[in-house]
């Protein structure tokens, strides 16, 4: 029997029930059904005495095949888990920070998904210029000067905050329209914040696919994700914007060439969103991994997968510290 801890969203604790489309209650319900004491908690609960991490915890129990939490908190020092997952979602502000510094104390026995130097490091948005081939073209400016010269030179663009997630803040820009310098302005809170600015690909059209990494690999269960509501880009997760797909040769390579850079990082899971074989974004603070729609699709448990594959790699890192 092994403790996990998973650091959830405040808005998952406050409904905490199993909701299906919610990848965090997966991977409780997945430990718990394996026998393990699951425990949840909050960034903000994090704490420290010294140099030795602790956290107000809250376990878990299934009942009825749903799952619940105690009422009532329990202080655990965070060394005595065996694997933590840090899933809050973004934006990735000042508190989002602190935290992973808190978990930066957390002993290295303990397997931390993602490392909190990688959460606090590492940009979901800038992070794909690390991959330079399989990208597409972009800057990042709070400039008007340089935004509109990009604007100008690809014709249509897509401008994206660099701290916030499923796809709020978001804009579409061509040079035809008539709002420019309000939507630039709206963008970059009056050109005082950075953008990323990324080119059009009109293959959005047709959805993103949103590629699943775990330890390393990159599963063979995708799903394309498809705009909603006259939108161009994916915001309503439900049953109509949701596809089964394949991957392509081309996106099967694009786990040959993330792993090494992502093993270096500590980053363990992630989620890739690719257009025509180009990334626009690698999600590591929270990805969803689409698992009901996924077992649904695919007639599979992909909920079991996913924590064999993690279990497997933890397990061969901890015999790799033992050995040293």
């Amino acid at each position: 029997m092994k403790n996990i801890l998973i650091v959830i969203d405040d808005i998952e604790f406050k409904y905490f029930e199993f909701n299906k489309l919610v990848t965090n209650f997966w991977f409780v319900y997945e430990y718990l059904r394996r026998e393990n004491r699951v425990f949840i908690t909050l960034k903000n609960e994090l704490f420290q005495k010294r140099n030795i991490p602790y956290a107000l915890v809250f376990e878990t129990h299934i009942v009825n095949n749903d799952i619940i939490k105690e009422k009532e908190a329990k202080i655990k020092c965070l060394n005595d888990f065996d694997t933590i997952f840090f899933r809050p979602d973004p934006p990735v502000d000042i508190d989002y920070i602190n935290a992973s510094y808190v978990l930066s104390y957390v002993s290295e026995d303990v397997f931390i998904i993602n490392k909190p130097s990688a959460i606090r490091n590492i940009n979901e948005k800038l992070y794909v210029n690390e991959f330079q081939d399989i990208i597409p073209d972009n800057i990042v400016s709070a400039d008007e000067k340089i935004i509109k010269e990009f604007l100008f030179e690809k014709k249509e663009i897509i401008i994206k905050p660099l701290n916030r997630c499923f796809g709020s803040g978001v804009f579409y820009l061509n040079d035809k329209d008539k709002n420019i310098n309000a939507i630039l302005s709206n963008a970059t809170n009056n050109y005082k914040t950075q953008v990323m600015v990324q080119e059009y690909l009109p293959q959005v059209i047709e959805g993103d696919k949103r590629l699943i990494y775990v330890c390393g690999e990159i599963f063979e269960y995708c799903t394309r994700k498809i705009a909603s509501n006259n939108d161009f880009k994916f915001n309503e997760h439900n049953s109509n914007t949701l596809k089964p797909t394949q991957l392509t040769q081309k996106e099967k390579e694009i786990e040959n060439i993330v792993k090494d850079k992502f093993e270096k990082d500590g980053i363990y899971t992630a989620g890739l969103d690719v257009i025509d074989g180009k990334i626009i974004e690698i999600n590591i603070t929270s990805p969803c991994f689409f698992i009901k729609e996924i077992n649904e699709f695919y007639n599979i448990n992909f909920e079991r997968i996913i924590t064999d594959k993690i279990e497997s790699y933890s397990n061969a890192l901890k015999s790799t510290l033992i050995t040293i």
